[in-house]
């Protein structure tokens, strides 16, 4: 996303980036990065919660066109995430792992049994 926006700022598109990690946004030189603290997969808000989602695109909507320093510019989305941070990043997981998942855990735990065995991983 980071390159694509300065890909986008280079043919003279003005662009904002929402990002949940904008830490990103400074390092790759985002132009401009609206910081959320959301769970990923819900960078505008809660699905179904569309005065937060709004809210959000209005702050990024701001800062672009805002004159606020040269770039990268970081600004934090004020608003926190509605109700408990924790409790939501466990409800949205599956209740039972993909096969992939369940594959990747299985070969993780071999690896940690072999290397507790005195095995090389």
């Amino acid at each position: 996303m980071n390159a694509l926006a300065r890909s986008f700022e280079a043919a003279g598109f003005a662009t904002t980036v929402i990002n949940i990690m904008p830490v990103w946004g400074e390092r790759f030189r985002t132009p401009r990065t609206l910081g959320v603290e959301f769970p990923f997969g819900h960078t505008c808000g809660p699905a179904g919660d569309v005065a937060l989602q709004s809210r959000v695109v209005r702050a990024a909507l701001e800062l672009l066109s805002s004159s606020e320093g040269s770039p990268p510019v970081v600004r934090e989305f004020e608003e926190p995430w509605p109700g408990a941070f924790d409790d939501w990043k466990k409800a949205w997981q599956p209740k039972e792992a993909s096969p992939i998942i369940r594959w990747m855990r299985e070969q993780a735990a071999a690896r940690a049994q072999q290397q507790r065995e005195g095995g090389t991983a």
